[in-house]
């Protein structure tokens, strides 16, 4: 079954209603924002880390206009040596390739081992969007059923100042 499939019989099985925008692959924020213009929702962006040890994971959800500090980050964390995930890990964990990360991968994550954190910046909006596990369609969804979903799957979710 495709992932994006997967995405909407989680979020049909949730009671979540979404909207979605298919377009041509787009490989960064920036790609996929062209195709959206003029829709209502905040644009994110979701990136995938590990600590150095690679025994912490974290998906950092956060308004694609903003750019991350990943020093900083990390200290808010606790964690020395933040990296960005390799496509092997983002594999092994989420099932995803890069330029397809969302939040929407927590649904592949079988060891329940991902930190989820949001960017407070983003949270005032009514509207969030991301790629259904596949870089050529967006979602939209409420910001309040994308809390819905995290809590539906059993995550927990930290909110910080980026």
């Amino acid at each position: 079954m495709e992932q994006y499939q997967i995405v909407y019989d989680a979020l049909n099985k949730m009671g979540i209603s979404y909207e979605i925008v298919e377009h041509p692959p787009a490989l960064t924020t920036e790609d996929a924002d062209r195709y959206i213009i003029g829709k209502k929702g905040v644009r994110t962006k979701t990136l995938f880390l590990c600590n150095r040890k690679k025994s912490a994971y974290y998906l950092i959800i956060m308004d694609d206009a903003k750019r991350l500090d990943i020093k900083r980050l990390g200290e808010l964390l606790n964690e020395k040596g933040m990296k960005f995930c390799s496509p092997e890990n983002l594999m092994d964990k989420m099932s995803l390739y890069p330029g397809a990360v969302s939040l929407f991968g927590l649904l592949n994550n079988a060891e329940h081992d991902i930190k989820v954190y949001l960017d407070k910046d983003m949270l005032s909006e009514k509207i969030i969007t991301f790629h259904p596990n596949d870089n050529t369609k967006t979602l939209f969804i409420s910001m309040e059923d994308m809390y819905k979903f995290i809590r539906e799957l059993g995550y927990e979710y930290c909110i910080i100042n980026l």
